[in-house]
C-alpha cells in the first residue's frame, strides 16, 4: 500500500502542474499576447471554465499527503508555512482577479486586477517549485523529525532554480495552449512569442535535469524522467518553430510533468531529506499511516477516481473549440425570451 501511495501522490502534483500550468501561463502572458480588452478577454475565456476545476489536483494531492504520510505532511507544512501562506495569497488573489476585473468597466479597475492576475499566476508556480527543490535538496530536519531552519534554509540555489524552470514551462505551456486554443492576432503573437521563449526554456529544462540527477546522487546517466524532460523540451522548441501547435502543446505538457516526475523519482523512497543528516531523511515508511487506514482510503480511491478523471476529461471535450473575437463569453445560458425562445 505504501509504495501506492506515494505513486498516486505523485500523479496528483503532476496533474497539477499539467492542467494548472497552462492556466498559470495564460494568466501571466494574458495582457502581453492580448494587448487590448478584447484580446485579453479572449485569452482570459481559454480558461474560464477550467482554471478553478485545475487547482482542485493541489488540494487533493495535499489532502492525500495528510492521509497517507502524516509526518511528511506534518514536517513540511509547518516548516514550509511562511511559504505557504504566500502561496495561498497568490491563489486567493489570482482567482478574485478571474472574478472581479469585469465587474466595472473602468480601465484602471482593470489593469489592476490583471496585475494581481499576473503576480498571482506568476508567483504560485515559482513558490511550489522551491518548495519541491527543496524536498529533493534537503532541509534542516531534526532526529524528531522537526524542521529546524529559518525561511532562509529554504532559498537554495537548487530550489530556487526548480521554482524558476516550471515557471518558465509554464510559460511556454501557457503560450503553446493560447496559439492553440485562439484565431487572430492573439493566436498569432502566442506563436510568436512561443518562438522566443522554447529555446531559452529547452536550456533551462536541460541545466535542471542535469541539476536534479546530481542532486538525487542515483546513476551516472540520467534517468528517464530526466531525459523525457529533456527531449520534450527540445521537441516543443522544434514544433513551435514548425507552427504545429497541437503537437506543441503536448510537448510543452511532457515536458512539465517529466520535470515534476524526476523531481518524486529523485526522491524515492525519501519524501524529504534532511541537510543535518542522512539519518534523519523522512521516508515513505517512517511517516507513514497506518496499514488498515491506507487500505481503506486505497478503495475510496481506486472507486472515486476514475469518475473524478472522466468528469474532467469531459470537462475540456465540452470546451475544446477554438476561441475566436465574436465567440462568447463562458457562462451559464441566456434566459428565454417571452415565448419560450432563448437569445443564445
Amino acid at each position: 500500500m505504501i509504495p501506492f501511495w506515494f505513486i498516486l501522490i505523485t500523479i496528483l502534483w503532476l496533474g497539477f502542474f499539467v492542467l494548472e500550468g497552462f492556466d498559470f501561463g495564460v494568466g501571466m502572458l494574458h495582457r502581453v499576447i492580448g494587448r487590448d480588452e478584447a484580446g485579453s478577454r479572449m485569452a482570459i475565456n481559454t480558461i474560464g471554465p477550467l482554471w478553478d476545476g485545475n487547482e482542485v489536483w493541489l488540494i487533493v494531492a495535499a489532502a492525500a499527503m495528510f492521509a497517507a504520510f502524516p509526518g511528511w505532511y506534518a514536517t513540511m507544512f509547518s516548516g514550509f508555512y511562511i511559504a505557504l501562506v504566500l502561496l495561498l495569497v497568490a491563489l486567493i488573489v489570482r482567482g478574485i482577479s478571474f472574478e472581479y476585473r469585469g465587474k466595472r468597466e473602468s480601465p484602471r479597475w482593470r489593469r489592476n486586477w490583471d496585475r494581481l492576475m499576473v503576480a498571482g499566476s506568476l508567483l504560485a508556480p515559482l513558490l511550489i517549485g522551491v518548495a519541491l527543490g527543496d524536498l529533493l535538496h534537503g532541509v534542516p530536519i531534526n532526529a524528531s523529525q522537526e524542521f529546524t531552519g529559518s525561511l532562509l534554509s529554504l532559498l537554495q540555489p537548487y530550489a530556487i532554480y526548480t521554482g524558476i524552470t516550471l515557471t518558465a514551462i509554464c510559460v511556454l505551456q501557457g503560450a503553446t495552449f493560447l496559439a492553440l486554443k485562439t484565431a487572430g492576432d492573439v493566436r498569432d503573437r502566442a506563436g510568436r512569442l512561443s518562438r522566443r521563449v522554447a529555446p531559452v526554456t529547452a536550456v533551462a529544462v536541460l541545466a535542471f535535469a542535469s541539476w536534479t540527477h546530481v542532486t538525487a546522487g542515483k546513476g551516472a546517466l540520467l534517468s528517464p524522467a530526466e531525459f523525457a524532460a529533456v527531449i520534450g523540451a527540445v521537441a516543443a522548441t522544434w514544433f513551435v518553430h514548425d507552427r504545429r501547435e497541437g503537437w506543441a502543446f503536448t510537448a510543452t505538457t511532457v515536458t512539465m510533468a517529466a520535470s515534476v516526475l524526476s523531481i518524486f523519482v529523485g526522491l524515492y523512497p525519501r519524501v524529504m531529506v534532511s541537510s543535518t543528516s542522512p539519518a534523519f531523511d523522512l521516508t515513505v515508511h517512517n511517516t507513514a499511516s497506518g496499514s488498515y487506514a491506507l487500505g481503506v482510503m486505497t478503495v475510496v480511491a481506486v472507486i472515486a477516481l476514475p469518475f473524478v478523471l472522466a468528469y474532467q476529461a469531459w470537462s475540456y471535450y465540452v470546451f475544446r473549440r477554438r476561441l475566436t473575437a465574436s465567440s462568447p463569453r463562458p457562462g451559464p445560458p441566456a434566459p428565454a425570451r417571452p415565448g419560450g425562445r432563448s437569445r443564445g
